[in-house]
């Protein structure tokens, strides 16, 4: 996989002072990745030192009050043909500036005041389509004891637990808010195992409850609630489900987006709610960028068929008729299934970084399909799977 990345985060001093700003996440990541070094302003010809630059009214104003938009302009189109000479799916650039920052930006005033804006180079690569974050993306998303990676695991995909070195086990029925007469589907196994996968910290939760088993938006969201307890910042849900016919395939598949079509939302029965400053929880987004931007380079890297699309959650426990598939189709659905949804709201609610993984184990509305059919399913991809997992582990 190839990253750009900003020069000055690695340590290369180009920065307006004549300085750096290395960030040891940054540093770490680009360990483990091909690296292409960015740096708009030294491409462009300005000097090192030079006055510091901010945008004011769309143009890019030296502190001395000289005009510099040209130049920045030169060098995001310079640095642009760099990456376009290889194939980068993902920039991580230094936060706030005129020429980087990405979703805030320096106001022109020389105060330190941001506001919303992007940078000219950022700009530009998101308008590639390129995935474009900053140094406090990947400082986020990074794994540690005090921060493991929360792995939810759906119907079948429970053997994942099996990699984990164990520090300690969780009974389900110790967790706060899970129902203490649940008993798991086939598929599913009701303990959490706190250790790591190949050095990465983990907590894994090889099962779960839904709502069609007659649970509560809230109860099926305990486990996210624990996780976020555990201090876990990152959360990877995992699910069967069923491919939509003309949208997507069997297989392995990275979230992008959902559909909530169950009628429940886990914050309208959470207690907890009461206690945050507003309940209107922004959905955005959702499902991390940057992880699923790492997951798809790990898969192309490993030569994993995997594609992408949005994910319509149903209340189940009846698979689709013909009809809802063909409504689900039109409404732009590639995977259905019966779970995930309200997890994924009470993360983001709670701040938690999302990575949504299916294995599509039929194809939605075929004939002759069971729950049976969905586990030998699961089992063929087991190996791919786990293989992905531990590929977006490691680059995190």
């Amino acid at each position: 996989m190839r990253v750009a990345i900003s020069a000055c985060l690695l340590g290369v001093p180009v920065r307006y002072d004549g300085g750096s700003k290395p960030v040891s996440e940054v540093m770490e990541l680009a360990g483990k990745v091909d690296v292409t070094r960015v740096c708009p302003e030294t491409a462009s010809g300005l000097p090192v030192p030079r006055p510091p630059a901010e945008q004011l009214g769309g143009r890019v104003l030296l502190a001395d009050g000289r005009d510099v938009t040209a130049e920045f302009d030169l060098g995001a189109r310079r640095c642009l043909d760099a990456v376009r000479r290889s194939p980068v799916r993902l920039a991580v650039l230094k936060a706030k500036s005129p020429s980087c920052g990405v979703g805030l930006i320096y106001d022109g005033t020389y105060s330190g005041r941001l506001v919303p804006g992007q940078g000219v180079f950022a700009r530009r690569l998101e308008e590639e389509g390129i995935c474009v974050v900053t140094e406090d993306t990947v400082k986020s998303c990074k794994p540690s004891v005090e921060h493991p990676v929360a792995i939810v695991l759906g119907s079948g995909l429970g053997h994942l637990g099996s990699l984990v070195r164990p520090v300690r086990r969780i009974d389900y029925r110790d967790i706060e808010g899970f129902p203490q007469d649940a008993r798991p589907v086939a598929g599913h196994s009701f303990e959490a195992t706190v250790g790591s996968i190949d050095g990465v910290p983990v907590v894994v939760y090889p099962g779960r409850i839904h709502l069609y088993q007659g649970y509560s938006a809230a109860e099926v969201t305990a486990l996210v609630r624990h996780a976020h307890h555990l201090g876990c910042r990152d959360v990877v849900f995992a699910c069967a489900t069923g491919a939509v016919p003309g949208q997507a395939h069997t297989g392995l598949g990275i979230l992008t987006d959902q559909i909530n079509l169950t009628g429940r939302n886990p914050l309208a029965e959470w207690e907890g709610l009461r206690d945050v400053e507003s309940p209107f929880v922004d959905m955005n987004d959702a499902y991390s960028p940057y992880l699923r931007t790492i997951a798809r380079g790990v898969a192309d890297d490993l030569g994993i068929a995997v594609e992408e699309g949005v994910y319509a959650g149903v209340l189940g426990p009846c698979f689709e008729t013909p009809a809802e598939v063909a409504a689900l189709s039109t409404l732009g659905v590639s995977y259905v299934g019966m779970s995930t949804v309200c997890e994924v709201v009470m993360a983001r609610a709670l701040g938690m970084n999302v990575l949504g993984l299916t294995l599509a184990a039929n194809e939605s509305g075929a004939p002759a399909v069971s729950h049976e059919t969905v586990l030998a399913e699961a089992e063929k991809h087991a190996e791919d799977f786990e293989a992905l997992v531990r590929g977006v582990l490691r680059l995190l």
